[in-house]
């Protein structure tokens, strides 16, 4: 009996562990993005290279969780909610590290951008943007904790702002280009850090489906409001990785 319970505790704990990766993942992506941002909006070279430095303690975590996935599918054989619960922590740490991936990105375009020194007027929408996808994040990360599938589901919905910011960004970065053939450098710069923003919204998105699996038990099943088809060709890209 006493065995018995040591083992169970054994693997509470070890799902436990799990999660808590997870968040620290979480967080640590976070504060990337958040830095990422910051560097671009002050002007931080420093900072840029830091967030840069920074990106290889989450893809540590990402092996982390994949050495402890396979431990519990191959050790402990989970069933239901807990098989669920670790296939969930598979795609969650895959679309975290995507998301700090990007915020690196966006470290290494703010340091050319910085070097060139010209003021480009639509940067300044970036951190609305930036902000819009932080606070879709830390959502997600709170409805994975409290496993809550409402909560995901409006986050999910919340990505069409962002889409919404990326195509008007877009439009504007454009016609400042046309205004002075001087700005398509730096222009370029920020229409790739606004495209690493849009695409960080989609992997938020697909951290909420994969919350909402892990408590509905069944995949999200809503419909998107549809884009029209210009705005598809700007945000239905294939994904890249610089």
């Amino acid at each position: 009996m006493t065995t018995g319970h040591h083992i169970v505790k054994s693997y509470d704990d070890e799902l436990k562990a799990l999660n808590d990766t997870i968040i620290e993942m979480a967080n640590l992506t976070e504060i990337q993005f958040e830095s990422a941002i910051q560097a671009l909006m002050n002007q931080d070279t420093e900072l840029a290279y830091k967030i840069i430095k920074d990106d290889d303690r989450i893809d540590d975590l990402n092996h982390e969780v994949d050495e402890m996935t396979m431990k519990l599918l191959a050790l402990r054989q989970p069933m239901a909610m807990d098989l669920r619960n670790v296939v969930a922590a598979i795609k969650i740490s895959s679309d975290l590290e995507r998301i700090a991936d990007y915020a690196t990105n966006m470290a290494r375009r703010t340091v050319p951008l910085i070097n060139e020194g010209t003021v480009i007027r639509p940067i300044h929408n970036i951190p609305r943007m930036g902000e819009a996808v932080i606070e879709m994040l830390k959502n997600v990360v709170d409805a994975y904790i409290a496993g809550d599938a409402d909560k995901a589901v409006a986050v999910w919905h919340a990505d069409k702002a962002v889409d919404e910011m990326y195509v008007s960004l877009f439009r504007e970065l454009l016609t400042y280009m046309m205004e002075d053939a001087s700005h398509i450098t730096p222009c370029t710069h920020v229409l790739f850090i606004a495209k690493n923003i849009e695409r960080m919204g989609d992997h938020v998105t697909n951290v909420c489906e994969t919350v909402y699996y892990l408590v509905r038990g069944e995949p999200l099943r809503e419909d998107r409001v549809r884009k029209t088809r210009t705005d598809r060709l700007l945000t239905d890209d294939i994904e890249t990785k610089e």
